[in-house]
């Protein structure tokens, strides 16, 4: 099975940029649709962003829409996103997650079969 592993989280200030790598390891991502979620302390895991398999689609949370951007890169396996005017509501940990195209509703946490350990967000107000 394929292993998501995240990396690029850290501390920025409000209004700053981060750029979230997920690159596979142990497998492959080139078949896969790939999301991003997020989880807060004492909340729910949410769904930020997701991309088909070719990249040619892509859907975000409201939350995050026209702030972050999703995109891939099949020949190096890697999903990124790109966080942009970054906000305190920002904070959390977030998860890189894969799966197959099946057509479950992808903006959901329990439709994805292969998830990363996270990589944590911090925006300072």
């Amino acid at each position: 099975q394929v292993q998501p592993v995240e990396s690029g989280g850290g501390l920025v200030q409000a209004g700053g940029s981060l750029r979230l790598s997920c690159a596979a390891s142990g497998g492959t991502f080139v078949n896969n649709l790939l999301g991003w979620f997020r989880q807060a302390p004492g909340q729910e895991r949410l769904f930020v962003a997701f991309i088909t398999s070719s990249g040619g689609s892509t859907y975000y949370a409201d939350s995050v829409k026209g702030r972050f951007t999703i995109s891939r890169d099949n020949a190096k396996d890697t999903v990124y996103l790109q966080m942009n005017s970054l906000k305190p509501e920002d904070t959390a940990v977030y998860f890189c997650a894969a799966t197959r195209p099946t057509g479950r509703a992808l903006n959901f946490a329990s439709s994805y079969d292969y998830w990363g350990r996270g990589t944590q967000v911090t925006v300072s107000s």
